[in-house]
This record gives C-alpha cells, structure tokens and sequence, in this order.
C-alpha cells in the first residue's frame, strides 16, 4: 500500500501487544573458602533471577523485566524493571538482542529486547525481591541453564552468555573482579570462570614478553622502581600488574 501523509493510519498496521525489557546480570562469586593459605578462592559465574508471582508462569524462574511504558525507552524500562523487580540499581547494562518468535508469550505477540551486564557481587548485596517477584537469587549459570525457565528465557540466558563470553575477551571487563595490583594467575582465573573453555598454555609469557606485551596491563613496581611482587596465592613470589587505561581493539587474551 502506498500512503502518503494524508491517508497514513495507524489502524492499516498490527502492532504489538507489548515490548518487554528482559535483563541478564551475571556476577561472580567466591563459592567455597581456601582450602589453603596459598591457593586462589573458587569462583563461580551466577546469574540473577526472580520467581514469578503472577501469570503466566506463575512460581517459575524467569529473568527480570518487564513491559516498556509509552513514557519511556526500552533502556529505561529495563533500568526500571531491574530496580522494581530485585532492588538492584546503578549498574551499566548493555542491549544485546531482540526476540520476536511467534508464540513466546502467552500473553500475545511480545517483542522483548534483551540487555546484559557483568557486575561485582557487591552491587547485588541489597537485592530484593517485590513488585512481580515473589523471590529473587543468584544461580550458578550452570545450574539455570538446566531449569525449566520461564518464556524463551533459557534462549536468552544462552545468547547472553556467549556475549558476556566475548566482552570478557575482548575488554577489560576482568578488572572489577581483581584488586587494583593482580597476579596473571588471578586474572587468568578470572578468564577461565567466565569462558572455561579458553586454553592458552603460554598466557603469562605472551603477556609479558617485550614484543607482544599489552599495553592494557603494567608492571608494578616500588618507590625505589623494583618489580613489585606477591606469594598471596602461590609459595613463589610472582610479579604484580595493573590494568592501564587502554582499552584493546582485538582479543587481549590471545
């Protein structure tokens, strides 16, 4: 059909019955005390989800969200949604995808968009359940994904998990996770609790070898300029770095 201003009208087009938010926040957690004085603390990727109080799916684990107002952009529904549903608040999410199946919802044909973060578990100490929500956690992400989740959730969870995978490396994602001053055997641990899959026998010596060292990371050293070094976690003292504020353009891992 061809239309020109005058003859435009909304009711020649369906339009959608609603246009959720749906709000992925991983964190990662020390599960289990040191066994000993020198070995890294297990840690975990968890995932935050509620439990739904009202139809449909009503008692099932979901992701938070929730429908945009007319008032409001979908970011901001989200930023809302988050606050409403669990109390967690001030964390920079990120839009990572659209999901727009037939049949998704119950409830009619409701296009979601999906919006992602990786944050410390600090900023979820205060989270709450309310509004929707009858209770609200955290879950291991291995765990969630064998739930019987709520809508196409367990599709979302998937996808932003590849995306979390991805930022992890190709940014500098890692650095709010570790102390200002880190080993490589910390930041590596980081890694490798978010993408297990990644293998890189010669991680320290790429990263510190003067023709391929980054230049996102730096030596610590003292006030008199000697190498700056720990044995916190290891019976050998081993060099401290710090993250720059470069931000890398490739994978910095690899």
């Amino acid at each position: 059909m061809v239309e020109n201003e005058s003859s435009y009208s909304a009711s020649h087009y369906r339009t959608p019955d609603g246009a959720p938010a749906d709000i992925v926040i991983f964190t990662i957690v020390s599960t289990e005390k040191q066994t000993t004085k020198k070995a890294l603390p297990h840690r975990e990727l968890q995932v935050l989800l509620i439990k739904r109080k009202i139809w449909p799916f009503k008692g099932q684990w979901a992701l938070p969200g929730g429908f945009t107002k007319e008032t409001e952009t979908v970011y901001e529904c989200a930023k809302r949604e988050l606050q409403e549903e669990t109390a967690v608040e001030d964390v920079h999410i990120e839009y990572f995808n659209v999901y727009s199946t037939p049949g998704r919802d119950p409830r009619g044909w409701i296009i979601s968009h999906a919006f992602l973060a990786l944050v410390n578990e600090q900023r979820l100490e205060k989270r709450a359940a309310a509004v929707d929500a009858s209770d609200v956690q955290l879950f291991a992400v291995k765990d969630a994904l064998k739930m019987n989740l709520a809508f196409d959730h367990h599709q979302i969870l998937t996808d932003a998990l590849q995306g979390i995978r991805r930022k992890m490396l190709t940014t500098t994602i890692a650095k709010q996770f570790l102390p200002k001053e880190f080993t490589l055997s910390e930041l590596y641990q980081i890694i490798r609790t978010v993408v297990p899959g990644f293998e890189e026998p010669n991680f320290i010596r790429k990263l510190t070898s003067t023709k391929s060292r980054s230049s996102i990371i730096e030596e610590v050293t003292d006030e008199k300029g000697n190498p700056k070094q720990s044995n916190q976690y290891s019976q050998r003292a081993a060099q401290l770095y710090r993250f720059t504020n470069d931000e890398p353009h490739l994978s910095i891992y690899s």
